[in-house]
């Protein structure tokens, strides 16, 4: 008789790089001929993957940690939050073992010491592109490890490591994998997209019998070759960036930069030690528009960093009526274990956080909806995410899965998830867009 195989349940939480990791554990697992339980009762051992960027992370990663001991009894922990482990232990002494983030053979080691596998050659059959946690139709691209800024609100470095990038050719070859999967949406993620290639010093390496640099435009360059959705993500304001924006004008690859901006005012961001200043911010968004009239943009902020006077906090509602953003995310300021800004004098109270925090949402929520309200009438090109009874919800080009908006299609119940097909958008609101077929 076969023996059981031996059964991991995984968490995973935080951000798409982290997600990254996890589906490189689970690929491996599988290789190994473990399989992976939907639930606690059927698992011989659970990973949690964790995520340890700011408190609220942090307790729910411990949260997650304490019910998996309590449902299970046998935990591995690795993620951002591995970095800790005195705290970890402190909370819960039963785990089995602690890694850091990116560290797959730290956790495979612990996984076959606290559980070995069976070597089984059917068990270990599993699909060329490995275990994915996202739908079969998109796919997250990791190009690099790590991030060389000393941001003073963030951690990063010092949980993931100086810029690590992988060569161009390893990457498209992952790419094509995914793609002949059936993947129809790739979304490129690090910490710091735009300085992919700095620390290989722009390596070549061969790809397609041509001979490329491992630099941000010749991998964005070589993407577009796919012939697919090339999405973008945390990408810095730098000058070279200007040459990407000529691919999205071409329509080469999705017109849509995700920059994490922080803040307008040039002082808060010196302190937040950040790599660029919103007076030449401004100036490049308005050229990137006259070269691409359609480029989406999408950033994040952060409101009551420590000294932020109300004159500055005004300055950044001008700075976003200016730049006419259109998805924006925004953070009430909070204390990271380890993070230079800790230090800062004159904390913001909370009560006036929450108060910018609800003019700003307010303030970007009017630019969302005018700049979507725009695109009523239009034809545009939408990726079916899903088919509901009511009929199918699908993305635009200016909508990245899980924090943007959605496009809600009617009477579309024949289509197919994976499915491009055109539309004409009838409604919009401050989030989402509401169309029909053409």
């Amino acid at each position: 008789m076969k023996k059981h195989a031996p059964h991991i349940g995984f968490i995973s939480l935080g951000c798409p790089k982290a997600l990254v990791d996890s589906e490189q554990i689970l690929t491996r697992l599988r290789s190994e001929g473990y399989a992976i339980s939907p639930d606690y009762q059927q698992a011989d051992l659970v990973i949690v993957n964790t995520c340890g960027f700011i408190d609220a992370a942090v307790e729910e990663s411990l949260d997650a940690i304490g019910e998996a001991i309590q449902e299970n009894g046998k935990v591995i922990v690795t993620g951002c939050l591995g970095i800790r482990e005195a705290e970890i232990r402190a909370r819960h002494p039963q785990v089995l073992q602690v890694t850091g983030a990116n560290a797959l053979e730290t956790v495979m080691l612990a996984v076959h010491k606290h559980l070995p596998a069976i070597h089984d050659p059917f068990l270990d059959l599993i699909p060329p592109q490995g275990v994915k946690l996202t739908p079969a139709h998109y796919a997250y691209l990791k190009i690099s490890e790590g991030c060389n800024h000393r941001c003073s609100f963030c951690i990063i470095p010092s949980l993931r490591g100086n810029l690590s990038s992988r060569p161009l050719n390893e990457i498209m070859q992952e790419a094509e994998i995914l793609v002949n999967s059936g993947v129809k949406e790739l979304l490129v993620i690090s910490q710091d997209t735009s300085a992919y290639g700095l620390d290989l010093k722009y390596a070549e390496s061969i790809w397609r019998g041509q001979s490329r640099q491992s630099r941000f435009y010749e991998l964005a360059k070589a993407l577009s070759e796919l012939n697919i959705w090339i999405r973008l993500h945390y990408v810095y304001p730098y000058p070279h960036v200007d040459e990407i924006i000529s691919l999205m004008a071409e329509g080469n690859i999705l017109p849509y930069l995700d920059i994490p901006f922080q803040h307008a005012n040039p002082r808060l961001l010196k302190l937040m030690q950040r790599p660029a200043a919103s007076e030449n911010t401004l100036a490049r968004i308005h050229n990137w528009r006259n070269q691409c009239p359609d480029l989406i943009l999408r950033s994040t902020f952060i409101v009551g960093f420590p000294g932020e006077t109300d004159a500055e906090f005004e300055q950044l509602l001008t700075f976003l009526t200016h730049a006419q953003l259109d998805r924006v995310g925004c953070f009430k300021y909070s204390p990271i274990q380890g993070a230079a800004a800790n230090q800062l004098p004159d904390p913001i109270p909370e009560a006036i956080k929450q108060q910018r925090w609800e003019r700003l949402m307010q303030h970007q929520a009017e630019i969302s909806a005018a700049r979507l309200q725009c695109r009523v009438g239009r034809i545009e090109t939408v990726l079916i995410d899903e088919v509901v009874e009511e009929g199918a919800v699908a993305r635009s080009i200016a909508d990245a899965p899980d924090i943007d908006g959605q496009v809600f299609i009617d009477d579309a119940t024949h289509l197919e998830v994976g499915e491009w097909v055109q539309v004409e958008i009838e409604e919009a609101d401050e989030h989402d867009l509401w169309a029909h077929l053409v």
